[in-house]
C-alpha cells in the first residue's frame, strides 16, 4: 500500500483515509473536484483537481499519479454525491444522471485507468466505496442506492478480472456518517418526510445495534487494512462499517 490514490481525498471519509494511509507509512496522492480544499491538504500529499466523471480529466490524474509515484498499489475509489432526496416521480433525470455520473462512472473510469498499472505490476488494491444503501437500497434515495449496489457489482467484476494479475478489488459500505454530507441528507429528508432533524437522526441511530453513527476514522481503518498485507486474499468482498444496521428504513 505504499502508494495510495484517494478520490474525493481532500474532505470527509477521503481526507481521514489520506490521513490514516499516511500515519500508516503510505505515500498519499489526493483528487478532489474542489481546488480550495486540496489546497488545505498537507504538502507532502500529491494533489490533482479531478472531476470523475470525466474520462479526460481521470485520464489526466493517472498520468500524473504514475509520473510522480513510477506506479499505484492502492485506489480508493471514493468520490461519491449525496444526490436528490425525493420520491421516485419527483426526481429529476438530469439529478438521476449526475448522481450515477459521479459515484458509478467516476468508479468505473477510475478503475480503468488503474487496471492497466496494476496489471503491469502484477500487484495492487482497488478499494470502493459503496455504501448501505447498496446492500438494502433507501426510501427517498433512489439514485443513490441504485449507484451504490451497481458498484459493487462492478467490484465483484473487477476482483474476477484482475485477481489473476495479482490485483485484489474490495467495497466499503458505510452506514450513517457523522459529517456535513449526511447532515445535508437529515435535514432534505426531514423536509421530506415532515420531520426534524432531530427525528430524523435519532431513526438512523436508531436503526444500528450499536445505535450510533459512525465516524469518517472508522472507514478509514477498515481501508487501511483492506490495502495491507494482512487482507492479501480478501478480494471481491463487501464489508459494511455500520454498527450493524438491523433497519435500513428508519
Amino acid at each position: 500500500m505504499s502508494r495510495v490514490l484517494i478520490t474525493a481525498g481532500a474532505s470527509g471519509i477521503g481526507r481521514a483515509m489520506a490521513e490514516a494511509f499516511g500515519a500508516a507509512g503510505a505515500r498519499v496522492w489526493v483528487a478532489d473536484v474542489d481546488a480550495t480544499a486540496l489546497d488545505d491538504c498537507p504538502a507532502d500529499w500529491g494533489r490533482t483537481v479531478c472531476d470523475v466523471s470525466d474520462e479526460g480529466s481521470v485520464a489526466a490524474l493517472f498520468g500524473e499519479v504514475v509520473a510522480g509515484f513510477g506506479g499505484v498499489d492502492t485506489v480508493c475509489l471514493n468520490a461519491g454525491i449525496a444526490g436528490p432526496t425525493a420520491l421516485v416521480e419527483d426526481i429529476r433525470l438530469e439529478d438521476w444522471h449526475r448522481c450515477l455520473g459521479v459515484n458509478l462512472d467516476g468508479a468505473f473510469l477510475c478503475a480503468k485507468h488503474a487496471a492497466p498499472v496494476m496489471k503491469a505490476q502484477m500487484a495492487g488494491s482497488l478499494i470502493v466505496t459503496s455504501s448501505t444503501a447498496g446492500l438494502y437500497g433507501y426510501p427517498n434515495r433512489a439514485p443513490y442506492a441504485a449507484a451504490k449496489w451497481a458498484v459493487i457489482g462492478l467490484m465483484k467484476t473487477l476482483a474476477m478480472e484482475l485477481g489473476p494479475f495479482g490485483v485484489r478489488a474490495n467495497a466499503i459500505c458505510p452506514g450513517s456518517v457523522e459529517g456535513p454530507r449526511m447532515e445535508g441528507v437529515l435535514v432534505r429528508e426531514a423536509a421530506a418526510k415532515g420531520m426534524t432533524r432531530d427525528e430524523v437522526y435519532a431513526g438512523y441511530a436508531s436503526g444500528t445495534a450499536m445505535g450510533r453513527f459512525v465516524e469518517a476514522k472508522d472507514i478509514a481503518a477498515m481501508a487501511v487494512f483492506l490495502a495491507s498485507d494482512a487482507a492479501r486474499l480478501v478480494s471481491g468482498q463487501v464489508i459494511a462499517v455500520d454498527g450493524f444496521t438491523v433497519n435500513p428504513d428508519p
